[in-house]
């Protein structure tokens, strides 16, 4: 499964996709399950150099290959589990939370085009690349998603705002489109913000209501 990398100022950047390709890869290099071919090639070699004046049971024997044999039918049943699951994805909107070889998490968002099956494996198409399933973290609908995006367009203002005591009429704008935002939100829309953050700014909307009065009254007194 091949992944293209860009290429800045003469070096390799780590694209999201190849981040959770690359997470995936690492994991199935340090898995330390058999099949059950090599099961039976360690079945037989143990038969072979037993030690003669104490030699194992047929009983044993059959009772490892049944232990073997159990756990590998679970391990397919997990396995099909998730590709089933995977294929029900497909036209699903999703969140994926990737880490790339720094650590720093990204947040992918898109719909699933299609699922592709390696190794016993299952990759989601986002936006044209793929992804791991490991790194699935929200299956949204448009309700959620709609909620979502006005919470991160209120705290992207939100966080640009001064101090409460540095306030000044050049943030006016910012402040009233954050009450105007707030107020157009529903019960559920404002659930995504935290109560620290809506009294927070309220604080803003009062002080800044504030500041216009004394202005304009001041504008008044000039007049």
């Amino acid at each position: 499964m091949g992944v293209v990398q860009k290429v800045e100022n003469g070096k390799f950047v780590e694209s999201n996709s190849a981040a959770s390709l690359a997470k995936e890869k690492e994991k199935l290099k340090g898995s330390n399950t058999l099949d059950k071919d090599a099961f039976l090639q360690l079945l037989v070699a143990q038969m072979k150099y037993q030690d003669p004046l104490e030699p194992t049971s047929n009983t044993e024997y059959i009772s490892q290959y049944a232990t073997f044999s159990e756990l590998e039918q679970m391990q397919n049943m997990s396995a099909s589990m998730d590709l089933f699951r995977a294929s029900s994805l497909v036209g699903e909107t999703v969140l994926l939370k990737v880490k790339d070889s720094q650590g720093r998490e990204t947040t992918v968002q898109g719909n699933v085009d299609y699922v592709v099956y390696e190794g016993n494996k299952a990759y989601l198409s986002v936006n044209g690349d793929l992804y791991s399933m490991d790194d699935l973290d929200t299956v949204a609908d448009p309700t959620y998603l709609e909620a979502y995006r006005l919470a991160a367009d209120f705290l992207n203002i939100y966080k640009d705002l001064p101090k409460l005591e540095d306030l000044s009429l050049k943030d006016r704008a910012d402040v009233e489109k954050l009450d105007e935002m707030y107020q157009g939100m529903n019960e559920y829309q404002r659930s995504f913000l935290t109560d620290e953050q809506v009294d927070t700014m309220k604080k803003y909307v009062k002080k800044m209501k504030d500041l216009v009065a004394v202005s304009e009254a001041e504008k008044g007194e000039e007049a």
